[in-house]
């Protein structure tokens, strides 16, 4: 008998309290459900003023619910809502617009800045690949046909005449180089991708990849040259290259931070310097993406209607001044950092 009635006294006293303060629960979340879906916009100014008064007893409710040991499932409820509650009402919020812009004058820029020891070293690489590549085709012309697929070659090799090399540099429309150039374009958007993606194996591939793609730049700019026309594809290559081949450079920096961090992870461990280094590499992996589609642009459309040496070198040089100042030179504030 004695039992039964401490049982029954516990569940009146856990009914007399819902009844109670049920009613501004139910306010409370109906209210949060409306501006969680739409804005504060959708209360009336009442509304708004009566959130934090809503939220403060909710929170009273919650603190004599953990403290009597009333039911476990109130007490889980209570907790969810007075969470929703404490991130609408005191969490940092930022409209789309404002983190978009936070991204593009702060965040990608400082990622870059971070990686810039990984960055330089991935475009000495270029470079060390592009020489190596070059030297092994002008050795031995077998060379070209093992580093550029004879399904891009489309029949251009180092024995073809400068007239037929001349006449795709600037003839647009189905010829060797147009094919080259969307091969080009998917090629390096693969290669950043890998070189980023495997950059966890202690950054071994990632060096690898962008050494690769260095020698394959070097093998077809030989046969270019060997008929003297590396001027000018080196001016076709730059409208949209220093853009791209700098995205590159980044990626295989930002595998390469993954990778070393893995191999180095200092007093922290493997798992935790990788978790803190792939956030600055998602970061300018976010901004690659945004590269090779300006580069596809600028291939797309200048390869077509841009002839002129001089103008392929300025867009090119002009493009990569731009990348640099960006990076390296502004520095931008973070909004609400002021």
């Amino acid at each position: 008998m004695t039992l039964s009635a401490g049982t029954d006294a516990v569940r009146q006293s856990l009914a007399s309290f819902r009844l109670e303060r049920e009613a501004d629960w139910k306010a409370f979340e109906a209210l949060l459900a409306r501006v969680e879906k739409r804005a504060p916009r959708a209360l009336s100014e009442d509304e708004l003023l009566s959130l934090p008064l809503l939220y403060r007893s909710a929170l009273s409710s919650l603190s004599v619910a953990r403290a009597t040991s009333l039911d476990s499932a109130l007490i889980a409820y209570l907790e969810a809502l007075c969470l929703r509650g404490y991130f609408y009402l005191y969490g940092a919020r930022r409209s789309l617009r404002t983190r978009i812009g936070d991204f593009f004058l702060h965040d990608w820029p400082a990622a870059i800045r971070d990686l810039w020891r990984e960055v330089w070293t991935s475009v000495g690489l270029t470079v060390i690949g592009a020489i190596a590549g070059y030297w092994l085709v002008a050795s031995d012309k077998r060379w070209y046909d093992a580093i550029i697929a004879p399904s891009l070659a489309g029949g251009r090799n180092p024995d073809s005449s400068a007239e037929t090399l001349r006449a795709v540099l600037y003839g647009g429309g189905d010829h060797f180089l147009s094919g080259f150039a969307a091969y080009l374009f998917t090629h390096n958007t693969q290669v950043s991708i890998l070189a980023f993606a495997l950059g966890f194996a202690f950054a071994v591939p990632s060096v690898l990849i962008i050494l690769m793609n260095g020698c394959m730049l070097g093998a077809i700019f030989q046969i270019y040259a060997a008929k003297g026309l590396g001027f000018q594809l080196g001016g076709w290559l730059s409208i949209h290259g220093t853009t791209e081949l700098f995205a590159i450079a980044i990626a295989g920096a930002a595998g390469m931070r993954i990778g070393t961090s893995i191999a180095f992870p200092g007093e922290l461990t493997r798992m935790a310097a990788a978790a803190r280094a792939g956030r600055v590499a998602a970061t300018a992996m976010i901004g690659v993406t945004v590269m090779l589609l300006f580069a596809g642009l600028l291939e797309g459309i200048g390869r077509q209607t841009i002839t002129s040496d001089l103008a392929r070198y300025s867009i090119g040089g002009g493009m990569l001044a731009f990348w640099i100042c960006y990076f390296y030179l502004f520095r931008m504030v973070r909004h609400g950092d002021r």
